[in-house]
């Protein structure tokens, strides 16, 4: 894949360039600000960007604010979100928008390098990649119906959030495959979601309740 990464850090910068750059991708762009990051991508578009969330001159959101800027001008651009932080302002409008080619993971709680190219993998693919954790702290923003969820199903919504198929989700839960289908299509009666052919339950499950 070819990449543009974004992360004040030198050190992380030029190590996520270099473990990039062994995995075979090619890192056309590798900036320390969200300025830079907007012209590298628009100078070339690349498959996936992977940027910080507090980035110069005031490290706040920078960071996100010019991820959901690339994503308005450059629809196909996937884009990978790594920081200690959850923004959530700005984390509930990437979400809301559209999570395919999206994800947001949180660097403390990334145990393994293969963790991040899974997720990086996946985000390429037109997937999505979210840490429960991101997916927990906006969902306690909210006061609607996902409180009607049993605890069983708040895991089940958090993997599906996180793109993992039911099999997956299974297989993580060690439950069968036809509990996994059942709490799904509850979440789905819980929420009310439409079952009209033109929208994904599956994404509406996730993101229909995340406004502001």
């Amino acid at each position: 894949m070819r990449l543009i990464l974004a992360e004040d850090s030198t050190l992380l910068r030029e190590g996520l360039t270099r473990l990039l750059t062994e995995e075979g991708h090619e890192v056309v762009a590798a900036v320390g600000d969200a300025e830079a990051l907007l012209a590298a991508v628009a100078a070339g578009p690349p498959d996936v960007v992977v940027a910080d969330v507090r980035m110069p001159p005031t490290h706040t959101d920078e960071g996100l604010r010019a991820v959901l800027e690339i994503r308005r001008r450059h629809p196909g651009v996937g884009v990978l979100v790594l920081s200690q932080y959850v923004e959530k302002r700005y984390a509930t409008e990437l979400l809301a928008s559209d999570t395919q080619g999206v994800g947001y993971l949180l660097k403390d709680r990334v145990a393994h390098v293969a963790e991040f190219l899974d997720a990086l993998d996946r985000v390429g693919a037109g997937g999505a990649a979210f840490d429960p954790e991101v997916v927990r702290q906006l969902l306690a923003r909210t006061t609607h119906p996902l409180a009607t969820l049993t605890a069983r199903e708040r895991d089940v919504l958090a993997h599906m959030a996180e793109g993992h198929t039911n099999a997956s989700i299974a297989a993580r839960l060690h439950v069968s495959l036809s509990a996994v289908e059942k709490h799904v299509n509850a979440i789905f009666d819980k929420l009310s979601l439409p079952r009209d052919g033109g929208y994904s339950r599956r994404v509406l499950a996730v993101l229909r309740y995340l406004g502001t």
